[in-house]
């Protein structure tokens, strides 16, 4: 469990600074926030230039905030230097999607079209699809949790469905097809 809270975090282009239990990352692609949990301790070593996480004692709790700790805080300087990045896709007949303003509107089969905002500190851009694919929605930022919230909310207004493959999926998301009805009296007279 702790094995990860025992490496340090590599800074590179970030900026770390730690203020009592806050951890603020700031660099090329935005600025991250992270109040750390009262029993774990965080520290930036300026000649190695990364940061440590260490823990008061063995505990099972503390083993597993120490691993989480160190986990969010690399995600940080991760993000903030290069971002996150998620692709959905949407396959179906007539099923679209468009940006307009802050706002992407869904056409995904329901009688109406579903609008759904987009949070702040994110870039969103639909793009043209090929064959199957009707559109895709390219969703960045530098927070890991957020681009993923924002992706899965969009997913889950039409998941895909397992006969025809319809739906909003993630790029390279495997669907299982299963066979249709078969009918019963087909070869008997």
């Amino acid at each position: 469990m702790s094995r990860i809270g025992k490496k340090p975090v590599a800074v590179g282009k970030a900026k770390v600074a730690i203020a009592g239990q806050k951890v603020n990352v700031d660099g090329p692609k935005g600025k991250l926030e992270l109040n750390v949990h009262p029993t774990i301790k965080v520290a930036f070593d300026d000649t190695k230039q990364n940061v440590v996480v260490t823990r008061p004692d063995d505990e099972k709790p503390s083993k597993a905030l120490h691993g989480l700790t160190r986990a969010l805080i690399a995600n940080m300087v991760e993000g903030v230097t290069n971002g996150y990045k998620k692709t959905l896709e949407l396959r179906g007949v007539g099923y679209k999607a468009e940006q307009k303003g802050k706002n992407i509107v869904l056409s995904v089969g329901f009688a109406n079209q579903i609008t759904v905002a987009i949070p702040a500190g994110l870039a969103v851009a639909v793009q043209p699809g090929a064959g199957e694919i009707t559109n895709r929605i390219v969703i960045e930022g530098p927070d890991k949790q957020q681009v993923g919230n924002f992706a899965a909310d969009l997913r889950e207004v039409r998941k895909p469905e397992p006969y025809k493959g319809k739906g909003i999926r993630y790029e390279g998301e495997a669907v299982k097809q299963k066979a249709g009805k078969a009918f019963a009296g087909a070869g008997a007279k």
